[in-house]
């Protein structure tokens, strides 16, 4: 191939290099009214009263709102698609205030000192309730999180409110107690996986202002403008054809703009005002009163035969969703449908359990969303049975994962198409030094180097739900626009869908611009979410291509007067094949748009999967240990990833690196904490710690290829997957270092140094 499968620069390199991108916060207006939020300082409280007579006489003040001037139907900030499966259960402002950072009034004002001024001379009037902080303390609190009458579910996610149940799920296949009464090994154990923070570059943003038509334009950093048209839409009483979203620049996401942020906030200032408004969340909003991963409790029964087959896997979760059920329900069952398909040499597998409300910030989308935590659990308790059997944990591997061409308990009879698991163990092991280093060895400073591994999949967008679709045009000097509604936050998809839309039709990829994310211009796309943007968008873009394609051979046919199974293209020239008549691509655009063709070509797909093809990783730690102090270093970190077709090697090497350090941070920095009052304590980079370079060692990326026939040209996703090995292959070579078993992120020397003495 000629593009695809290259190292192509991204299309917008230069211009971020020398920072020329347009991002949110310079498009705003100058005139443009500050947006600030009042935010609750308790943890749970009913607003009794509240007071902005003074805040009003701020001058500058152009609008305060409080719960009594807001629309009152309840909503759901996640970015999924619709009909949402996360329930509908908050308010733009609501009297009951759930979470220390919980939004209690609007302040809009010419200036940001007016704004913050008003905001300091708003009384308010507390009833004050004892919280529920801890999330294994929250099925049967007393004190009930939602109480209110009118929370509603699109679907039956097992909510039970008056409980603080969010949701409950169940996946299970075959007698699992049975199974695991017959198995000769059994390990239980139980792993906490903490809430973990996006950590973007940009903050979250967004303005507001009203056409000339008086439609409600929303310009917001996000990765989801389909979703987020839908929510203001909602939120604020209007027809969807009334609200426009666009998408500039973003800063970064990491999931966390999968879900709303300030665009209900705007967006009802300047319904209220005419004026436009904008919302910039400092750095600790953004940590305190946004989203995080969702903590989670997973207990797991792992049974398996002498011979090391393992027959049954039970996973018991309990997820932390927060004051909010964004994402919920469905992060829940990621974490168990991306983990029990690894080993399908099983009789009877089981995941269960429920995602609970507590009065912290909400949980919501994080890469990985779900299956890193899962892949924690259940990679921990796969290498400690190779302890119990004293097998090496790469053959135990090897023995159990489910293989192309292979189905599994979970898949109820559907086949894997793709698979190189099993060569990337074989890759990673000999890049490593797999057989020369493993277990470990002293050095002659009194530290332990030790290695371990894991393996993990993901999954490639949501299938038999999000759909994309792509159009690209023929212009009339003979190039191309490429639009969609696919959002591009750093990773490189507008250069990605360059690629796969210039190899169909044999063109430079600088022939090809791209237009993304505006609700009025691109054809519907979910979003950049859910693995989707390579697979699902690439899918569309393919197959969108292919359909110009044969509008520009038909064209050139009929103007060249020949049958159209004698006429051939080759990216700049249609003529036939035996050479006798031609016309540039270019001359055919300009005929197009004249009398001659009455009409501009378009071609266009829609794509969506029955399936979700997941990509694999094998991943290898090698840390070194202080046995004196319990201080864990990282020197080399290697990865082998299935994605399918890689579609560019470059960006593809940067994801991987990327969220490998990411993973990193939460084995062992990233935590997510709150005081006893249930006010989070981390909501700075002083508090908040995530890995430097030095933290991270050498990371060695390689590629084992596979080929998805549902993808295109073969690829899978790559996004999310390579987050979810770092935290149980290093808690491996931990284990093999000095015998401590880690069981609770993130991994600190205390709790090394404690599980030394244990």
């Amino acid at each position: 191939m000629k593009f695809v499968g290259k190292g192509l620069p991204k299309t917008d390199a230069i211009a971020i290099s020398t920072g020329k991108p347009v991002y949110t916060e310079d498009l705003a207006p100058a005139n443009a009214l500050v947006v600030k939020i009042l935010r609750s300082p308790h943890a749970f409280a009913r607003i009794k009263a509240i007071d902005t007579v003074k805040a009003y006489a701020v001058k500058g003040v152009e609008c305060i709102l409080t719960y009594k001037d807001v629309p009152k139907v309840r909503f759901t900030l996640a970015g999924q698609s619709f009909p949402e499966p996360s329930p509908y259960d908050r308010l733009i402002l609501d009297p009951l205030v759930r979470y220390v950072g919980d939004e209690v009034a609007i302040v809009a004002a010419v200036d940001e000192r007016a704004a913050n001024a008003a905001l300091k001379k708003i009384k308010v009037d507390y009833e004050i309730f004892e919280p529920v902080l801890d999330f294994e303390q929250a099925i049967g609190n007393a004190a009930i999180v939602h109480p209110e009458a009118d929370l509603t579910c699109n679907f039956p996610i097992g909510l039970d409110k008056e409980r603080n149940i969010c949701s409950s799920h169940t996946l299970a296949v075959g007698d699992v107690e049975q199974e695991l009464k017959n198995c000769d090994i059994v390990i239980e154990e139980t792993y906490y996986t903490q809430a973990q923070a996006h950590a973007m570059m940009e903050t979250y943003r967004a303005f507001t202002y009203l056409d000339h038509t008086g439609r409600l334009v929303v310009v917001s950093s996000t990765q989801i403008p389909f979703h987020v048209r839908r929510q203001v839409a909602r939120a604020l009483g209007l027809p969807a054809s009334k609200v426009r979203v666009i998408k500039p620049r973003i800063g970064g996401g990491f999931g966390g703009k999968q879900t709303g942020s300030g665009e209900v906030f705007t967006g009802l200032v300047t319904l209220k005002t005419g004026k436009p408004a904008m919302f910039i969340f400092n750095r600790t909003e953004t940590f305190s009163t946004t989203t995080s991963r969702h903590a989670m409790r997973l207990t797991v029964r792992l049974g398996a035969d002498k011979e090391g087959f393992i027959r049954a896997l039970d996973i018991e979760n309990l997820s932390d969703t927060g004051a909010y059920g964004e994402h919920a329900p469905t992060t829940f069952s990621v974490c168990g449908d991306k983990t029990l398909p690894l080993y399908n040499k099983t009789r009877a597998v089981r995941y269960h359990g429920h995602a609970v409300y507590t009065n912290k910030m909400p949980a919501g989308a994080l890469r990985g969303y779900g299956a890193t935590q899962g892949t924690f659990a259940l990679e921990s308790a796969v290498n400690q049975l190779a302890a119990r059997l004293n097998m090496d944990p790469a053959e135990l591997r090897l023995k159990n994962l489910i293989k192309e061409g292979e189905t599994c308990l979970a898949y109820k009879g559907k086949v894997l198409n793709s698979s190189a698991l099993d060569r990337c163990i074989e890759k990673g092991k000999q890049l490593i030094g797999w057989n020369e280093k493993y277990p470990c060895r002293e050095l002659p400073n009194g530290k332990v180097r030790s290695i371990g591994m894991a393996v993990t999949m993901q999954g490639s967008g949501i299938a038999g739900i999000d759909t994309a679709s792509v159009e690209i045009r023929l212009n009339e000097a003979g190039e191309y626009t490429l639009l969609t509604g696919s959002t591009d936050m750093g990773q490189g998809s507008d250069t990605m869908l360059v690629q796969i839309a210039a190899e169909v039709l044999q063109t430079a990829p600088e022939d090809i611009v791209v237009n993304a994310a505006d609700t009025d211009t691109s054809p519907y796309d979910p979003g950049s979410y859910a693995s989707s943007t390579a697979y699902v968008t690439g899918m569309a873009t393919l197959q969108a291509a292919e359909d110009l394609k044969q509008k520009i051979l038909s064209q050139g046919a009929r103007l060249l007067e020949v049958p159209a199974e004698q006429i051939a293209f080759d990216g700049q020239v249609i003529g036939t094949t035996d050479g006798s008549k031609s016309m540039t691509l270019a001359k055919l655009a300009e005929l197009l748009v004249l009398g001659a063709g009455k009409q501009q070509l378009t071609g266009a797909a829609t794509y969506g999967s029955a399936v979700s093809p997941p990509p694999f990783i094998a991943g290898f730690a090698e840390i070194e240990v202080d046995p004196e102090t319990g201080v864990v270093e990282l020197m080399d970190y290697v990865a082998v990833v299935d994605c399918g077709t890689v579609l560019n090697a470059n960006l593809a090497k940067i994801q991987v690196e990327g969220g490998i350090a990411q993973g990193i941070g939460m084995a062992l920095y990233e935590d997510v904490r709150y005081n006893q009052y249930g006010k989070m304590q981390t909501n700075s980079f002083m508090q908040y710690k995530i890995p430097t370079r030095k933290d991270v060692g050498k990371i060695k990326v390689a590629f084992e290829a596979s080929y998805e026939p549902t993808g295109p040209f073969g690829a899978k996703s790559v996004g999310e997957v390579v987050i979810n090995t770092p935290p149980p292959a290093i808690a491996h070579a931990i284990y093999n270092a000095v015998g401590a078993r880690i069981t609770r992120l993130p991994i600190t020397p205390e709790k090394v140094f404690m599980g030394m003495q244990r």
